[in-house]
C-alpha cells in the first residue's frame, strides 16, 4: 500500500504473508474397495466430545453380548462309554492332547483317544479298585496302583496282534496305595496309604518314607514348579507339606473337617487349593498357613476333586452333589456350573492341557466332555469373528457390575435341591458363638 511521508512523498511499504494450511493425506489405496463385496473403511474421529452417547450404545452392546452369551452357552460335548463300573480316577497324557487314561473301580483301565471320542485300549489293571493313574514324564508309559497292593508300570504303547497285555514292573507293597503320583522330569514317582513313599523307577523299595502320626493318606502331588515340593491329605483333617530332599516332613495344618485332594498352582510355586469335606474349596500360601487365602463356597455336598487350568487363572471342582464347577483363582464364587441330569456323583476332573476343555468321570460309568467356556466357538476363527469375540468380552468387562447385565451373566438352571441347601437357617442364639471370619474357622492349627 501507499503512504504519504513527512517530506511530502511517497513511500511504498510490501508486507509478506505466510500462512499453514493443513491437509489431511491418505493413501487411497486403503480406503478403495478392490471389491464391491469389501466393507468400506470410514475413518473415525474418537473425540469423546463428537461422540455424546457413546456408553449407552456400548450398554446396549454388552447387554446383547451377555445374552447372547447364554443363549449359545452349549458346554456338553460327548460322553465317552464303555466302563462297566463308577469311573474312579483320570489321567492326561504329558505329550498327547488327545490321549486321556481313566481307571474304574473294577480294576479296568481305559486308554482313550478323544479326537475320534473311542476307546483305542483296555486292559484289567489290578482287581478291586484302582486308586491312581499317572503318566510318566516323557509320555513312553504309565503307572497304576490299585486295592490289591501292587504298584504297576506299564508301556504306552499298545501291544501287538497276539501279544498278551503284561505290565513292564510290578512292585508288591506291603499295604493299599490309595494316590500316586509323578515327578515332573526325573524318573521318580510318590505313593501315599499308610505313609507317604517316594520311589526309584529303578528299584523296588522305596528310597524315602514319611509319616507323622496318621494312620491313611488320601491323595499326595507333586508341586510343578518346586518340583521338589510335595503335598498330601490325611485322614486326621491335615495338610502335609513335604520336601524330597529332606528326611522329615515340613509342616502341616489341621483343618475342622477332612480334606479329600489338593491341586497345585502351575503359575504360582507357593499356592494350592484343596477340596474339603465341608462343601468348600480353599486356597493356601504354603508359606502362611495360619489362614487360607481364599474360601471358595458354592459346592452343596462334599468336593471330591479338584484341577487347575495350565494358566494357573481357574481352576475346577468335583463334588458329590453331582455338579462340576469353575472358579476363577481370587474369587469366592464359581463363574460355571455343569450338570446333567443323567450325571451321579462326580469322583474325578481334568481340565485339559490347551486349557479348553473338562473332562469329568462319574458313578454312572461314564467320562464327559465339557468346554472350559460354555459359549466359545470351537474350530478356526477368522480374524473378523477373533476381534469380535474380544470386544464382546471387553464390553461384557467393562459393564460387568451393572444390575442387569450381572443377573443375566449369573442366572443359571439348577435343580431347586440346591436352592434348599443353600439357604439354611440358623437355631443358635446370637452371641452364643464367637464371631470369626471365614477364613478363619477352618483352621484349628498349623504344625512346624
Amino acid at each position: 500500500y501507499a503512504k504519504l511521508s513527512t517530506h511530502g512523498c511517497i513511500s511504498y511499504v510490501v508486507f509478506r504473508f505466510q500462512m499453514k494450511v493443513k491437509v489431511l493425506s491418505r493413501n487411497p489405496d486403503d480406503y478403495v474397495r478392490e471389491t464391491k463385496l469389501d466393507i468400506q473403511r470410514v475413518p473415525r474421529n474418537y473425540d469423546p466430545s463428537l461422540h455424546p452417547f457413546e456408553v449407552s450404545r456400548e450398554y446396549t452392546r454388552a447387554l446383547n453380548a451377555t445374552k447372547l452369551e447364554r443363549v449359545f452357552a452349549k458346554p456338553f460335548l460327548a460322553s465317552l462309554d464303555g466302563h462297566r463300573d463308577g469311573v474312579n480316577c483320570l489321567a492326561k497324557h504329558t505329550q498327547s492332547l488327545s490321549t486321556l487314561l481313566s481307571g474304574s473301580c473294577d480294576g479296568e483301565l481305559k486308554v482313550w483317544d478323544l479326537t475320534k471320542r473311542e476307546c483305542v485300549r483296555t486292559l484289567q489293571a489290578h482287581e478291586g479298585f484302582i486308586r491312581g493313574v499317572v503318566v510318566r514324564y516323557c509320555g513312553t508309559s504309565f503307572f497304576t496302583v490299585g486295592d490289591d497292593k501292587t504298584i504297576k508300570q506299564w508301556t504306552m504303547e499298545t501291544p501287538g496282534y497276539g501279544e498278551e497285555e503284561e505290565p513292564l514292573n510290578t512292585i508288591l507293597g506291603k499295604t493299599v496305595f490309595t494316590g500316586l503320583d509323578h515327578h515332573q522330569n526325573k524318573s521318580v514317582f510318590a505313593t501315599c496309604g499308610q505313609q507317604v513313599d517316594i520311589w526309584d523307577e529303578q528299584r523296588s523299595s522305596p528310597i524315602r518314607s514319611f509319616s507323622w502320626g496318621v494312620d491313611s493318606f488320601s491323595s499326595i502331588r507333586f508341586n510343578p514348579v518346586e518340583t521338589d515340593l510335595l503335598g498330601s491329605c490325611a485322614s486326621d483333617r491335615s495338610i502335609i507339606l513335604y520336601d524330597m530332599r529332606e528326611s522329615t516332613p515340613l509342616k502341616k495344618v489341621v483343618m475342622t473337617m477332612r480334606s479329600n485332594t489338593l491341586c497345585w498352582n502351575p503359575m504360582e510355586a507357593f499356592h494350592f487349593t484343596c477340596a474339603n469335606e465341608d462343601y468348600n474349596l480353599y486356597t493356601y500360601d504354603m508359606r502362611f498357613l495360619e489362614k487360607p487365602i481364599k474360601v471358595h463356597m458354592d459346592h452343596v455336598s462334599a468336593v471330591l476333586d479338584v484341577d487347575y487350568s495350565p494358566t494357573g487363572q481357574e481352576f475346577v471342582s468335583a463334588s458329590f452333589d453331582k455338579t462340576i464347577r469353575i472358579f476363577p483363582k481370587n474369587d469366592g464364587h464359581s463363574r460355571e456350573v455343569y450338570h446333567t441330569k443323567r450325571m451321579q456323583h462326580v469322583i474325578c476332573v481334568k481340565w485339559s492341557s490347551d486349557s479348553k476343555y473338562i473332562l469329568s468321570g462319574s458313578d454312572e460309568m461314564n467320562i464327559r466332555l465339557w468346554k472350559a467356556n460354555a459359549a466359545e466357538k470351537l474350530g478356526v476363527l477368522s480374524h473378523r469373528e477373533r476381534e469380535a469375540a474380544n470386544y464382546s468380552q471387553k464390553l461384557k468387562e467393562k459393564f460387568q457390575h451393572h444390575p442387569q447385565i450381572r443377573r443375566i451373566a449369573r442366572h443359571r438352571h439348577l435343580p431347586k435341591i440346591f436352592s434348599f441347601y443353600r439357604f439354611g437357617f440358623s437355631s443358635t442364639k446370637p452371641g452364643s458363638v464367637p464371631v470369626l471370619s471365614e477364613k478363619e474357622k477352618h483352621v484349628v492349627s498349623v504344625v512346624k
